[in-house]
């Protein structure tokens, strides 16, 4: 009988401390979910204020103020233009008839 008494009592220790062990982990899993989901927050908000940047840096009125400012670029207009005539290679062209000379 009192070898029984003291299984039961090893037995009901050894429980004890899993549950205690099983509620540590429990707690600690909490909190690094709770700081897993703070950092994803924290992701989301990063990448939505990367995409906003992306759009205006991609804006046409944004690269053409760039490009007169930074770049002293102006707009061409017909008068700027200037034409350059080249003179054709010789370059073999086939014949109509699609014979070979």
């Amino acid at each position: 009988m009192g070898r029984l008494i003291i299984i039961c009592a090893v037995l009901l220790m050894l429980s004890a401390l899993s549950l205690v062990t099983a509620r540590f982990q429990s707690r600690e899993l909490f909190v690094q979910v709770d700081r897993l989901e703070d950092k994803a927050r924290d992701l989301d908000t990063d990448w939505r204020r990367l995409q906003l940047e992306r759009a205006e840096l991609a804006r046409n009125a944004r690269i053409d103020e760039i490009a007169r400012q930074d770049l002293k670029m102006v707009s061409t207009s017909p008068d700027m233009t200037l034409y350059i005539k080249g003179v054709a290679s010789n370059v073999a062209q086939p014949s109509a008839s699609g014979s070979q000379p």
